[in-house]
This record gives structure tokens, sequence and C-alpha cells, in this order.
């Protein structure tokens, strides 16, 4: 398998869609080949339910764009999109040019009136898949609080947590996803927004539980390695395999 690198982004939504997909594949084509990339929730709009029309014409666009970028890397996000006639808040995965894998928030923040403008998905959707020999499951923001989601990451060797998760509770972003490193054996990428609701709280988090946040860098980068999986799990076996 290939060497791969970790990177977590950090950067401010604005009120232009096309500004922030600018940004956004900026940061991408500055990475190297062999990246997993993980980016905030929607981070091309934000939650611009004023313009909820204008959000969900722009993702065909932005996913079209991702694409192009995406040929030996895996990238992460989410958008609002459109699906008969409902809208749903879409984690996708992008690698070689496509979209490999995608499914609706399963979770929705009801405090941020969420289930008000969305659709939630299934929890049967939220499934660990294989990308370029990498397992990887994404929880999107406020999923982080289900235990029963956690159970179903169990096996993943990368977990990627794209967020616009609220400034007031940073401590609970932090612990959450260092938590989640340590319980899975695995690494876990957040990417918060840097936006002035949000925690800025992106980060990397080893198998060993040891936490990396971005402070004020817009990629935070880390090598991945498989060994140190194998390790923590041999280690420490608590029967993830």
């Amino acid at each position: 398998m290939l060497d791969y690198t970790l990177c977590s982004l950090l950067f401010e939504t604005t009120q232009s869609y096309e500004n922030n997909l600018q940004t956004l594949l900026a940061l991408i084509t500055q990475t190297e080949k062999n990246t997993i990339i993980v980016a905030p929730e929607v981070c091309l709009t934000s939650y611009d339910y004023e313009r909820m029309d204008a959000m969900l014409a722009f993702a065909p666009r932005a996913t079209e764009a991702l694409k192009k970028v995406s040929h030996d890397k895996i990238i992460v996000l989410t958008m609002l999109e459109e699906k008969e006639g409902k809208v749903y808040n879409f984690a996708k995965v992008f690698y070689n040019g496509e979209v490999v894998f995608q499914r609706a928030k399963a979770k929705l923040f009801k405090f941020g009136d969420e289930d008000k403008y969305m659709h939630a998905g299934s929890e049967e959707d939220f499934k660990i898949v294989e990308v370029a020999g990498i397992k990887l499951a994404v929880f999107v923001c406020f999923e982080l609080r289900f235990k029963e989601l956690w159970q179903k990451s169990e096996g993943a060797d990368v977990i990627a947590v794209p967020s616009w998760w609220g400034e007031l509770r940073t401590e609970h972003f932090k612990i959450l996803t260092q938590a989640l490193a340590l319980m899975n054996q695995c690494y876990v990428v957040a990417s918060d927004s840097a936006n002035k609701e949000c925690t800025a709280m992106s980060g990397i988090i080893t198998p060993q539980g040891e936490a990396f946040r971005n402070t004020n860098k817009s990629c935070l980068k880390m090598q991945y390695r498989k060994k140190e999986i194998k390790l923590m799990r041999r280690y420490m076996d608590v029967g993830i395999e």
C-alpha cells in the first residue's frame, strides 16, 4: 500500500460560495499525492438556510470541481443536496475523480434547527468503507455524541469528522474526538470551521490518543502509519481487529 498523509483543514467560510470553493481547491492542490483531506462540515456554504435554493444549486458545481482535484487523493466533506424532493446533508468521499461513498447525516442537531430544514439519513448507511486500502469511517459533527455509531466505526483505520461545532462546547469536541481515537485505536482526522461561532479545533489524533490541533494552520499534516494502529491494538488488546 502507498504511504499516505493525513490532513485536517481549518478555514473560514464566507458568504461567497465560489470563494469558499476556490479556497478549498487551493488547499487541496497544495497537498501532495496520497493525502487524506478532511474539510469542515458544510464548508462551502455554511448553514445558509435563507439561500437554500442557491445552496442546493451550488452542490453539483462543487462536486464536479472536487472530482477533478481528487486524483490520487481522498477528500472528505459535506454539502447540502436535494434528493427525491428532500434536502439532506451528505457526507461525501472523493477519490480518483469519483464520489466513492456518500451518506446523509443521520443525527440532526435540533438546537440548530437542522430538523426544520433537512431530513435525517439512515443509521444503516453508516459504515466503514475501504478506499485505497484504508478502512475509513465518517462522523458528521453531532453524530459524535451517539455511542451506537462509535460501535459501528470499530475497526476503522481512519475516522474523519467534518464538523460545524459550536464554540460554547469546545471542550466537548476536543474530548470526544480524542476519546474516539483511543476507543477505536485508530487515527481521527477532525475538521471544524474557523468561523467565530465554531471551535476552530481541527486536528489529528493518533491511535495512542495524542492530539495535535491546527491552531493557526490551514492544513495540519501527519504521516499515516498503519503499523501504529497494529502496535496499539496488539499492546492494548481490547478485541479490535
